[in-house]
């Protein structure tokens, strides 16, 4: 597995839809067999989850596509979104700056806590790079405009000890909001 490359990079976050969890598990087959047809293109996946660990609160997918019109192709036309399970979506253009797939990271599938944050940027770029001192990094890229002009905030996957630890990763005067959320790695079991 891994992102190929020559496309463009898009993080889509689905969050759910409170009280949405059946219809979730009864899609569970669509919503793999759906995604079975990025794999290659993937550069990370997993779900993300309440502070209990246990609850799904949304989907997170990293792919490699052509272009925005593709991006909002594959974020719409999921089994899961069409049928109501998610209440939003986050969509954006992202820069790999790591330059390798969830698959790559060293530190392996599990073990440790693993966290997705969101920075919503507010204001002059900030944290373009990844830290180059955090071996922790599973993925780290900006967020950014359909044309990847505007910096829009920065999205991290990181294995940390708890979430205060995993929001530090970004410069926290630099964004208007910053979101933590339990996060694993995904993909068929």
């Amino acid at each position: 597995m891994g992102g190929q490359t020559g496309g463009m990079e898009f993080l889509c976050y689905h969050r759910d839809r409170p009280g949405s969890l059946p219809l979730r598990e009864q899609l569970g087959e669509a919503h793999w067999s759906y995604m079975d047809r990025f794999a290659a293109r993937m550069i990370a996946r997993g779900p993300t989850f309440a502070g209990d660990g246990e609850t799904p609160t949304g989907s997170l997918h990293i792919v490699d596509l052509p272009d925005p019109t593709a991006a909002r192709a594959f974020a719409f036309d999921e089994p899961n979104y069409q049928a109501g399970v998610y209440r939003d979506v986050l969509l954006r253009r992202w820069r790999n700056t790591l330059g390798r797939t969830m698959w790559d990271f060293p530190g392996g599938r599990t073990g440790g806590d693993r966290y997705l944050v969101l920075g919503l940027g507010t204001g002059e770029a900030a944290d373009l790079t990844a830290p180059t001192a955090i071996d922790t990094l599973i993925a780290y890229g900006p967020l950014l405009s359909d044309d990847g002009t505007a910096w829009l905030g920065t999205a991290a996957l990181i294995q940390a000890p708890d979430p205060d630890a995993a929001r530090a990763v970004l410069t926290p005067d630099r964004y208007a909001a910053i979101d933590v959320h339990p996060w694993e790695f995904g993909g068929r079991r």
